[in-house]
C-alpha cells in the first residue's frame, strides 16, 4: 500500500484532524520529482482518507492534500512522461543493477540481461527463434516483420551474449529462445510483463526495460568516441536523409561489434581505456 510505512510512517499515528499542509509536503517534496506518478498517487489517496474523515465528523476545515488552489501553489509542476519516453536507469548504475541481474536464475533475468547487452526492444527479445541466431557466426539476425521499422536488422552477438544463449540452446524446449514458464508453457514466448516483474522484484521497477536502451546511448555518447551513426545503427534508427540513406549500404556491423563489446565490458565493471573514449574504428 502507498499509505505504508514506506512513505507515511510520519503521519500514521497522527489523529487526522492534526495532518496538516506542512505533514502532507514532508510526505511528498521527496518523492514529487523522482517519482512523479508514485507522488501524485500518494497525495490522491492522503487527499481521499482525509475527505473521508471529514464527511466522518472527525476533522474540519480544508483538506491539506488538495490539488487544486491549494497544493499547486506550493509544490512545482509535476514532470509528466513524454510520450514514448521510456524511464531509464543511469548508465552509471547499469554494471552494479547487471551483477546482481547474473546472481537471478530466473529465464526473465536472463532475457533482461540479454536485453541489455544487444540495446534491443523486448518484442525483438522475446519474440527470438533459434533459426535467428548464428552462434558460430556470432549474429541475431530480427526478421522484418518483428522491427519496428520494418527492415532486417542484424546484431553482433558478445561473448557476454553467447554466454546466455550456448545453455539455452543445448536445453531448449521450444522454437523460442526464452519459451513461456507458466500455463503459456514453452510454445509460447515469455510474457510481456516478464522482465518488467523481474525489475519490481529487484527494487528498480520505476524504470523500464526499454529504458535501458537510452542507458545504452547515453554511454556510447558520453563515454565513447564512436561515430553517431554508429550508436543509431546498433539501435536499428534510422540516420540520415533518404539519399543518405540510399548510399549507405552498409549496416556497419563491424564497427557495431566493436561498440557492444565495448557496451558488455562497461555492464561487467571493466574500466579500462576501452570504456573512456573509446576510438570507433
Amino acid at each position: 500500500m502507498t499509505l505504508g510505512d514506506t512513505y507515511c510512517k510520519s503521519i500514521r499515528k497522527l489523529p487526522v484532524d492534526k495532518v496538516t499542509t506542512a505533514d502532507v509536503l514532508e510526505i511528498l517534496k521527496p518523492v514529487w520529482q523522482a517519482k512523479p506518478e508514485t507522488a501524485q498517487r500518494l497525495r490522491g489517496r492522503i487527499e481521499r482518507v482525509l475527505d473521508f474523515a471529514k464527511a466522518s465528523g472527525h476533522r474540519s476545515g480544508e483538506n491539506p492534500a488538495l490539488w487544486r488552489g491549494h497544493l499547486q501553489h506550493l509544490l512545482a509542476k509535476a514532470k509528466k512522461l513524454a510520450r514514448g519516453h521510456h524511464p531509464a536507469m543511469p548508465y552509471a548504475d547499469v554494471p552494479a543493477f547487471v551483477k546482481r541481474l547474473r546472481a537471478a536464475d530466473a529465464l526473465s533475468a536472463k532475457a533482461l540481461d540479454y536485453l541489455i547487452l544487444t540495446a534491443a526492444r523486448s518484442g525483438e527479445v522475446l519474440g527470438m527463434k533459434w533459426p535467428e541466431l548464428d552462434l558460430d557466426e556470432k549474429v541475431w539476425t530480427v526478421p522484418a516483420e518483428r522491427m519496428k521499422a520494418g527492415k532486417e536488422h542484424r546484431v553482433p552477438l558478445t561473448d557476454a551474449a553467447l554466454a546466455i544463449l550456448r545453455p539455452l540452446s543445448d536445453a531448449r524446449l521450444s522454437d523460442y529462445v526464452f519459451p513461456g514458464e507458466t500455463k503459456r508453457g514453452p510454445e509460447a514466448p515469455l510474457s510481456v510483463m516478464a522482465m518488467t516483474m523481474q525489475m519490481r522484484r529487484m527494487d528498480v521497477g520505476h524504470y523500464t526495460p526499454h529504458g535501458f536502451r537510452s542507458a545504452f546511448r547515453d554511454w556510447a555518447g558520453d563515454q565513447t568516441s564512436f561515430p553517431r551513426e554508429v550508436a543509431e545503427a546498433a539501435l536499428a534508427h534510422k540516420v540520415g536523409d533518404a539519399v543518405e540513406n540510399a548510399y549507405r549500404r552498409s549496416d556497419a556491423l563491424e564497427k557495431r561489434r566493436k561498440l557492444m563489446a565495448a557496451w558488455s565490458n562497461f555492464l561487467n565493471g571493466q574500466t579500462s581505456r576501452g570504456n573512456m573514449r573509446l576510438v570507433g574504428g
